[in-house]
């Protein structure tokens, strides 16, 4: 009965036990063996009278730092196998190699280990105050070109992340849809107070935003809207962090607190492009509104191009069904210049159907820039270089493309949300940004 209890007992001690008994265990062999030479040092050997005892004591205490160093640095490497949910570790086993990380992700161990933590650990707390029937708890709708903020409302309330217990909880989520208030009409102003009497509210009921000032709290809202019904707010876009999709300086995005949701055209009009490189016969392609200084002079200087196919507006569905879609699986590179805000569905657009996206924008946080490295698999220019894009897109070699195109078809299901979600996918790579981002929190 007690080795039977003996052996219960340790199957049940954590991975970071054993660790550490490792460590003691070696360092106490170290010790041991050290003690053994130096006795039998002593005892076969005459000191040197010159030499004084504290001297040998130093020499005792530095060779037993240098092998408590060494062996710190070996369990420091056996701790990288430490022990992870068999789910997380199935899906990283399978679907991410290393080999295959290391051509898009900017540290791909790194990446790896914290994806297989967030999956096991991260709690969020959504508030349940508001009422479900008005802007609260529930998205507008999964479709279109703001779908990513419905997407994630219904996602987190289904997720493996959602905590009813606040007390466990690393974020809290403010689930107020600044999209919905939109569809019914509701004014800029009344949008701000609406936002402001409820967050306020939540402040007076609970106790967890007066512990960090709001820094643990965060709100979605991808449509333009959600940035004018909160600008007015201070407190909100100061301190909490924002996951949206118009992530540039003239809105406020602090790059290193807030988030650049994905701004995704939900659902995608045709499958996914990719293996499709000998189709690719058309140098560069963009149609759209000029809405911005940008798109005016994109169209301007090379609307009339032989190789560059440039529409000064957007394609009528009249000329055929789905034509603007169907011209991404014809091009190599796809125009994406920024319009009345610096994000664009059309970046999505490019990644899904297999064109190499060219971002024309003097600032804009890409989406996972802080995870994915955006060179690999895409183009990213100055609005000042809109001059010679041409001349840019020509020189870039057809091994280049390739690696390109390979590594944008490796990063397609980042940008893809689902329901319910799938691991890799949109859903669970904006919780892994707002996962690094908890951690700067103390309180």
């Amino acid at each position: 009965m007690l080795m039977s209890s003996t052996v219960k007992q340790t199957q049940q001690l954590s991975p970071n036990h054993g660790l550490f008994s490792l460590r003691g265990a070696l360092l106490t062999l170290a010790i041991l063996t050290l003690l053994s030479f130096t006795f039998l040092s002593l005892k076969y050997s005459t000191p040197s009278p010159q030499v004084p005892i504290t001297k040998f004591s130093f020499s005792f205490f530095f060779q037993l730092k240098k092998i408590e160093k060494k062996i710190n640095f070996w369990v420091s490497k056996i701790s990288v196998a430490k022990l992870v949910d068999p789910e997380v570790k199935e899906h990283n086993d399978e679907e991410e190699g290393g080999e295959e990380l290391s051509d898009i992700y900017h540290s791909p161990r790194v990446f790896k280990l914290n994806y297989a933590e967030m999956m096991e650990k991260f709690k969020v707390y959504i508030y349940p105050d508001g009422d479900p029937k008005t802007f609260y708890q529930t998205p507008r709708k999964l479709t279109g070109k703001y779908a990513s903020e419905g997407y994630f409302f219904q996602n987190i309330r289904e997720s493996r992340f959602r905590t009813l217990d606040p007390d466990q909880a690393h974020l809290f989520f403010i689930p107020i849809s600044c999209h919905k208030m939109r569809g019914k009409g509701t004014s800029y102003d009344n949008m701000t107070i609406i936002v402001q009497n409820y967050v306020e509210g939540l402040i007076a009921k609970y106790p967890y935003w007066n512990r960090t000032l709001g820094a643990d709290h965060f709100f979605v809202t991808c449509h333009d809207v959600g940035v004018r019904a909160t600008e007015g707010l201070p407190f909100l876009i100061k301190n909490t962090i924002r996951a949206v999709c118009s992530p540039s300086y003239d809105v406020g995005f602090i790059p290193h607190k807030d988030v650049a949701l994905p701004q995704v055209l939900q659902p995608f009009a045709l499958p996914a492009g990719g293996n499709d490189i000998e189709n690719r016969t058309n140098l560069g392609f963009w149609a759209g509104h000029r809405n911005s200084k940008i798109r005016v002079i994109l169209a301007r200087v090379w609307e009339n191009d032989t190789e560059l196919d440039i529409s000064n507006n957007r394609i009528s569905r009249a000329t055929g069904h789905l034509v603007y879609q169907k011209r991404f699986y014809k091009t190599k590179f796809c125009i994406c210049p920024g319009g009345s805000q610096v994000n664009s569905a059309r970046i999505a657009d490019s990644i899904h159907y297999g064109c190499i996206p060219v971002i024309l924008s003097n600032y804009y946080d890409l989406p996972f820039n802080d995870i994915v490295d955006w060179r690999k698999f895409a183009v990213v220019l100055k609005e000042s270089d809109v001059y010679q894009l041409k001349q840019i897109l020509k020189n870039i070699s057809h091994a280049e493309f390739v690696s390109l195109h390979n590594n944008l078809v490796k990063i397609q299901k980042h940008f893809q949300w689902n329901t319910p979600p799938i691991s890799y996918d949109a859903f669970h790579m904006v919780m892994y940004d707002l996962w690094l981002r908890h951690y700067t929190i103390k309180y």
